[in-house]
C-alpha cells in the first residue's frame, strides 16, 4: 500500500491513486445498496431519467465526498509512514481523521446540494431546500437508508489504513496490544475508530435535524 497510494510520489500521481481507490471502494458499496434497495436495480436498468439523475448524483455527488475524505486520510496515512525523531505519537494522528471526517463529511454534501440547486435545479432549485435536507440525510446514511450512506462506507478503506498504520506504531498504545493478538488488535481498534466517526456524524445530523424541526 505504501508504494501505490502515498509515500514518495509526486503530487499528481497521489491525485490519482486517491481517485482510483475512491471509485474502487464506492462501486462495491453502490451495487449493495442497489440490491438491497427494493425495485431499485428494475429502475435502473429501464434506463431513461432515473438512470441518468443516478448516474449524476453518484458522479457530482458521491465521489467528490468520497475523494476528499479519502485524500486527507491517506495523506495523513503517509505521514504515519514516514516517521520523523521529533514526530508526536502516531495515535495522536487517529483523533485528527474523525475530527476532519465529522466536519468534512457534511460540509461537502452542503455545499454540493447548494452547487446541484445553483446547477440542475434539484431540490426545486431552492438553496435553502438543499441546506435543509442535509442533516435529515445524513440523520439515516449509517443505517444504509440513503445513498449517502455508500458514501459514508466507502470512505471505511482510507479509515482503516490509517488506523491501522497508526495504531501499529503507536508507543502509547503497546500495553494494550501486546495483551491480545497483534491483528486483533488493530482491527478492533480501527473499527471502533471509524465506528466512532460515523456515530459522530450521525448523532450530529440527528441533533441538528431535531432543531431545524
Amino acid at each position: 500500500m505504501n508504494r501505490f497510494f502515498f509515500v514518495d510520489m509526486p503530487g499528481s500521481r497521489f491525485v490519482r491513486n486517491v481517485l482510483l481507490l475512491s471509485v474502487a471502494a464506492l462501486m462495491p458499496v453502490l451495487f449493495l445498496y442497489i440490491a438491497l434497495t427494493p425495485g431499485f436495480a428494475p429502475a435502473l436498468a429501464a434506463g431513461g431519467p432515473a438512470l441518468t439523475r443516478f448516474l449524476r448524483q453518484v458522479v457530482t455527488n458521491g465521489l467528490p465526498v468520497v475523494f476528499a475524505v479519502n485524500y486527507v486520510s491517506l495523506f495523513l496515512f503517509a505521514v504515519t509512514r514516514k516517521p520523523t525523531a521529533d514526530q508526536r505519537d502516531t495515535a495522536l494522528l487517529v483523533p485528527v481523521d474523525i475530527a476532519v471526517r465529522v466536519v468534512l463529511f457534511p460540509s461537502m454534501h452542503a455545499l454540493i446540494y447548494v452547487l446541484s440547486a445553483d446547477w440542475f435545479g434539484s431540490f426545486g432549485g431552492s438553496r435553502a431546500t438543499a441546506l435543509s435536507v442535509v442533516a435529515p440525510t445524513l440523520a439515516r446514511s449509517a443505517f444504509f437508508e440513503n445513498i449517502s450512506g455508500v458514501y459514508l462506507y466507502a470512505t471505511m478503506i482510507s479509515a482503516l489504513a490509517l488506523y491501522g498504520s497508526a495504531f501499529q506504531q503507536s508507543k502509547l498504545l503497546e500495553p494494550f496490544v501486546r495483551s491480545m493478538p497483534k491483528n486483533t488488535a488493530f482491527l478492533l481498534l480501527s473499527l471502533f475508530a471509524f465506528a466512532l466517526s460515523v456515530g459522530l456524524i450521525t448523532i450530529g445530523a440527528q441533533g441538528i435535524a431535531s432543531l431545524l424541526n
